[in-house]
């Protein structure tokens, strides 16, 4: 069985039913073809008897889970987009899938807008991938001996992928519960914020993988600072303070990343000029630098840690306002709270189709 010509087909799977036919109600509204399964083996089963262009999955389900499904549904239908949902603290099994063949993921809670941007991502880049294959099997017939090489080296660095680096950064975080999901909370929000500030897709998506690396250059920093839970001494800070430069080197001669390096090595720097590392002030800081500085201090201000409580998000951001103009770029500052007070309203997926998943 297919769907009619030119109808793209989804597939949603999720043990849960409400959530399940939300998602299918959801993407029913955004005119796809969609399908459903409550289990991997369902799924499976789906994937042989229709076409299926993208696949939403949940990853913890009852018996065979989402990791494991990714790389089955590739074997019957190599074309296919995938697409997970986790849950916060789950970042690593999310980029196990993606390692195994799954394009993204999603955190829950989502925006609905959010997953709405994300399934269109995931099919374009399946549609340049099919468009691109007959150009590629062409380029690897025509290229010398000498570019051969040189596509090798290129594709050694790019092996570094970004899920792997994400792995690493995920198991820098499990070594400390307070910091654990750090990374992708910092991440999503930063995305938000980008978003909320106009930049075009492409951009939102950059500040989002630097989001997800940017505490990568912790793995330079000493455990026992890392899990110290008095003040650090001035040797200590100045000790903590290299992550941003080694994080930035360990990324560099990832040539395809490009400014994602800078907004790696300038996320705590400040718009007064009084950060680090390299003391930048204002509009010297990257944009994307900015935005994860704001996104990181509100995730350490609503996650609980040794040294202080956890506070709601609107006490998060009226906190935030005394450092608006000084440490924090002050449009930044708003579009963030912006995103705070939307959150607030957001309805959950087992009503009506509305502005949050």
């Amino acid at each position: 069985m297919t769907a009619p010509a030119g109808l793209v087909t989804v597939l949603v799977v999720d043990d849960e039913e409400p959530i399940r036919n939300a998602l299918r109600k959801f993407l029913k509204h955004q005119q796809f073809e969609v399908y459903a399964a409550s289990s991997a083996d369902e799924a499976l089963q789906q994937l042989r008897l229709h076409k299926i262009a993208l696949m939403l999955s949940d990853i913890r389900m009852p018996g065979t889970s989402g990791v494991d499904l990714v790389p089955h549904a590739l074997e019957i239908e190599p074309e296919l987009a995938i697409l997970m949902l986790t849950a916060v603290n789950d970042a690593t099994s999310a980029a196990l899938c993606m390692q195994r063949g799954a394009m993204d993921y999603l955190t829950k809670p989502i925006e609905l807008a959010d997953l709405g941007r994300a399934v269109q991502r995931a099919l374009k880049r399946r549609e340049m991938l099919l468009e691109n294959r007959h150009l590629n099997e062409w380029l690897k017939e025509e290229v010398t001996t000498r570019t051969a090489e040189l596509h090798r080296q290129q594709h050694r660095m790019e092996r570094i992928s970004t899920a792997t680096l994400e792995a690493l950064v995920n198991a820098l975080e499990a070594k400390d519960p307070y910091l654990r999901g750090h990374s992708a909370r910092v991440a999503d929000l930063s995305a938000n914020i980008a978003t909320e500030l106009g930049l075009a897709e492409e951009d939102v998506e950059r500040v989002r993988m630097a989001g997800r690396l940017h505490d990568l250059g912790k793995i330079g920093t000493r455990d026992a600072v890392v899990n110290k839970e008095g003040p650090l001494t001035a040797e200590e800070f100045e000790h903590v303070k290299q992550h941003v430069i080694i994080g930035a080197q360990i990324l560099s001669p990832l040539v395809h990343l490009g400014d994602i390096v800078q907004m790696v090595k300038s996320h705590h720097e400040r718009v007064d000029g009084t950060g680090y590392p390299d003391g930048l002030r204002g509009d010297e800081i990257p944009l994307g630098g900015r935005i994860i500085g704001s996104a990181e201090i509100y995730d350490a201000l609503t996650t609980a840690r040794p040294y202080q409580d956890k506070m709601t998000p609107e006490e998060a951001v009226e906190r935030m306002g005394d450092l608006s103009g000084t440490v924090l770029d002050s449009t930044v500052y708003d579009a963030l709270v912006r995103i705070v007070a939307r959150r607030g309203t957001l309805v959950f997926l087992d009503e009506d189709v509305g502005p949050a998943l």
